[in-house]
């Protein structure tokens, strides 16, 4: 049953991000519910499908229906380095300084080597079709915004090598709290010694 719920939420949550790149059936459907409550709809569904995601993927754990596809070696379990430079990429995408302008898009680099590196650590088929389906996406949207003809925008500003060691800063902070206080206590999976 968590399994179908996460799936239900991969939808909504994706979908809701995948609708953001068909900008012309977006701007239609802006011009009909009026921009506010289109972001407001937008929001809602996203936290839904991310409940949901949250909600199934825990009840999967834990109701007994663990579904083993692989066992990855243990060369594979590299994700705990991987997610540093994942978490100061998707920093780095809020505090703009010269990894932003490197990696152009540093948010959507970030959630792909999340993504990635979870999936080298996760060999069941939760884990699979979890973190499968948002690296999925991610190439996904990245190729979606070379595409797009108002992927430019207006001229986004960006701050030097200050910005930078801000955002690896803020970036290892994160990544500790992660490693050290939301992976083990909200989700009951130690990642350093565990």
């Amino acid at each position: 049953m968590g399994l179908l719920v996460m799936v239900v939420g991969l939808v909504l949550f994706l979908g809701a991000h995948v609708f953001t790149t068909r900008r012309e059936a977006r701007a239609k459907v802006i011009a009909r519910l009026g921009e506010g409550t289109y972001k407001l709809v937008y929001t809602v569904v996203a936290l839904a499908g991310l409940a949901l995601i949250v909600w199934g993927f825990a009840a999967y754990r834990h109701d007994g229906g663990w579904i083993q596809v692989w066992t990855p070696p243990k060369a594979l379990k590299i994700n705990l380095a991987l997610m540093l430079p994942a978490v100061i990429m998707i920093v780095a995408a809020y505090i703009r300084g010269r990894i932003y302008t490197v990696l152009k898009h540093p948010m959507l680099a970030g959630v792909k080597l999340w993504a990635f590196g979870h999936l080298l650590a996760n060999g069941d088929l939760g884990g699979i079709i979890l973190f499968g389906s948002i690296l999925a996406w991610a190439v996904f949207d990245r190729i979606s915004l070379k595409r797009r003809a108002d992927a430019g925008g207006p001229p986004i500003p960006v701050g030097g090598v200050g910005n930078d060691v801000i955002a690896v800063v803020v970036g290892i902070v994160v990544y500790l709290a992660l490693a050290f206080a939301f992976h083990p206590v909200v989700l009951g999976i130690p990642v350093i010694g565990g």
